[in-house]
């Protein structure tokens, strides 16, 4: 549905004092409420904590004012504040419904909720239970944060959960990845342009690697962490989803039905992880962190070599690799092209010493995409160089447009558009597959904080290399 007909809208937002809601979804929230992108929206915010409408406005403004990238004015921080409320979970479901009927009256009455579930999937069911109690399942949409489930016998018992009050087509399933400008520009990529998608198969493509590094640590989330570790936190909800987007067939046409079946069919087509192609590692001084269990074999890191067993991809391996605590924060996927199959330049030339031809999407908020080759280098002789080709959406007049992730996702589920999110037997697929780790995850290895992870990571990848830390730099906008 086009912006300018949206309806105003409700927004529940449970979790609401939780950190995800402080550093993201606030700062999102108050940036689509005071643009011309949203329609006109109220929050209600709902949490364990018993607080005041205006201990909750409190609570946001000091969100803002540490997270926003868009600072507010006195008058527009006022206007946000006027939209938000807060109902704490002791108030029930008839607090609840009492709290939503209100700002569908301000609204205009009868409007849609979106209701927002920043909670754990152990809460997700008492969250549910509430929405069905209080009544406000009807003209409403329900976003849910990952992990969804940590198995594939929790993942079925929690659809079948959801499924008992909301139809598939009212469940939004976030991956805020899949949000980002540069993983949508995959799509762009390979399916707007005749020169990518012949070469994107296994007769020119060497190999895949997915890496997202993060040098932050815990930031408060132990409990959550230790019951999660890194690959039910990352790989199965935000990497797994990336590498769909990369791997997947053309899709009949570009709307939600189409590209979600077509994901389903990567994931299908995922062969079982193996063990023996996974490194699972934990940053010295984890153990010591309040709220970890001193002999914790939760990884804080973990990379691993999948295949997809299929016409196109049968062979060709990809390398997925994150972790906390880590040297750099980089988002980057790494499409490396099969080198020439014999060489014609002479040795000390320098064709072939600085890895194959790669093909790069940085996931960062500036939308970056490198392609490195090969080119001569100036001057008499033959010797060749690594150069570069790079885009920016920095670089365009239209920087300014560039919404954040879990805003263009909240955007979406209001208009119901479900490119981006993922279906039930999507995330039922990745659990599947991922039943060997899960049941025998081989032991964690201990990596210093600030390091690239284990050097057992170097043995997985061989005879390749990672491609991060990069041999060279983005240029940056002058």
């Amino acid at each position: 549905m086009p912006v300018d007909q949206l309806p105003p809208h409700v927004i529940v937002l449970f979790g609401a004092t939780g950190d995800l809601s402080r550093r993201k979804l606030l700062p999102g929230l108050a940036h689509l409420a005071l643009s011309a992108l949203a329609p006109d929206i109220e929050v209600i915010g709902t949490s364990l904590e018993d607080l005041s409408d205006e201990a909750f406005q409190g609570f946001a403004n000091q969100a803002l004012s540490e997270f926003s990238h868009r600072p507010l004015t006195k008058e527009q921080w006022e206007q946000f504040a006027g939209k938000l409320h807060y109902v704490p979970t002791s108030a029930g479901a008839e607090g609840l419904a009492a709290a939503v009927a209100r700002s569908e009256e301000r609204l205009g009455g009868n409007v849609p909720m979106l209701h927002y579930m920043s909670v754990p999937p152990v809460a997700a069911p008492a969250v549910i239970n509430t929405l069905r109690e209080a009544k406000l399942v009807e003209n409403s949409r329900v976003v849910m944060e990952k992990p969804f489930g940590t198995d594939l016998a929790s993942a079925i018992r929690l659809n079948d959960q959801v499924h008992e009050t909301f139809r598939e087509d009212q469940i939004f399933r976030i991956d805020h990845f899949l949000g980002k400008e540069a993983a949508q520009n995959i799509l762009a990529f390979r399916f707007g342009n005749g020169l990518f998608e012949p070469i994107w198969n296994r007769q020119f493509i060497d190999h895949i690697q997915i890496d997202i590094p993060e040098k932050l640590g815990l930031d408060r989330r132990a409990s959550f962490y230790e019951a999660t570790g890194a690959f039910k936190d990352m790989i199965v909800t935000h990497l797994f989803q990336v590498l769909a987007f990369v791997a997947m067939e053309p899709p009949t046409a570009l709307e939600p039905r189409a590209i979600s079946e077509e994901k389903n069919k990567v994931f299908r087509s995922m062969l079982p992880i193996d063990t023996r192609n996974v490194v699972r590692g934990q940053y010295t001084g984890y153990r010591d962190e309040d709220g970890v269990a001193r002999d914790s074999d939760t990884e804080t890191f973990i990379a691993l070599k999948v295949g997809i067993d299929n016409w196109r991809w049968a062979g060709v391996p990809f390398y997925l690799r994150t972790g906390k605590r880590m040297a750099e924060g980089q988002r980057i996927i790494s499409i490396a092209f099969k080198e020439a199959p014999k060489s014609m330049f002479p040795p000390g030339s320098g064709v072939g010493q600085q890895g194959p031809d790669h093909l790069t999407f940085d996931l960062a908020d500036e939308s970056k995409v490198s392609l490195s080759f090969y080119g001569k280098r100036p001057g008499p002789g033959m010797k060749l160089d690594k150069l570069s080709m790079q885009f920016s959406t920095q670089e365009t007049d239209r920087a300014a447009d560039v919404l954040e992730a879990y805003e263009r996702l909240i955007m979406d589920a209001m208009r119901d558009d479900h490119t981006l999110f993922t279906t039930a037997e999507g995330i039922e697929s990745l659990w599947e597959r991922s039943a060997p780790l899960l049941a025998d995850p081989p032991p964690v290895k201990m990596y210093p904080p600030g390091s690239w992870g284990p050097n057992a990571i170097h043995q997985l990848i061989a005879p390749h290399a990672w491609r991060l830390p990069f041999e060279r730099v983005w240029r940056e906008k002058k």
